[in-house]
């Protein structure tokens, strides 16, 4: 039987940040390390802000000069991202949240989602770029699509006298 990993990943997280804290606090004291935790939570707070304007900039010119903003969106997510686990107290979110922080990291995570993505444009399609996969489009109305199990003729019907 497979074991769903969100609720592990609930029950062991928190269990490995108490133990950090131990840890840390043996090494340092308890006073060091209240201070450290409140440092990553301010320093969280403010590289959220300075990293996020910034992110959101670059969506801004990029769709300005209408190329799709796919990219700079998935880096201001992990940028939010990174914020968030700086500001909750412990030093394993912290470390994740440090990484997201840095560009070359984001490009890496960038990289390998791009290649299991495809985003579609509403307006204009398939914008490119973002898969390896064909850029090809086929837009089906109701009316164009069926089932391969729907491939049998249909079931005749009377003719009427309208269907000349």
């Amino acid at each position: 039987m497979r074991l769903p990993l969100l609720p592990l990943l609930f029950l062991v997280l928190p269990l490995a940040e108490i133990a950090g804290f131990v840890v840390v606090g043996s090494e340092i004291g308890v006073l060091a390390t209240i201070a450290l935790i409140l440092a990553t939570t301010v320093l969280g707070a403010v590289l959220l802000r300075i990293q996020g304007l910034g992110a959101m900039d670059k969506m801004k010119d990029a769709l300005r000069s209408g190329v799709s903003p796919g990219r700079d969106m998935v880096h201001a997510v992990m940028i939010m991202l990174a914020g968030i686990l700086l500001i909750l107290p412990g030093f394993i979110s912290d470390a994740f949240g440090i990484l997201l922080f840095i560009p070359p990291v984001r490009e890496a995570v960038w990289r390998f989602l791009s290649s299991r993505i495809i985003v579609v444009n509403a307006a204009g399609g398939y914008t490119g770029g973002f898969s390896r996969r064909s850029s090809q489009t086929i837009d089906l109305d109701e009316d164009d699509y069926r089932r391969d199990d729907d491939h049998r003729d249909p079931p005749s019907r009377p003719r009427l006298p309208n269907d000349l």
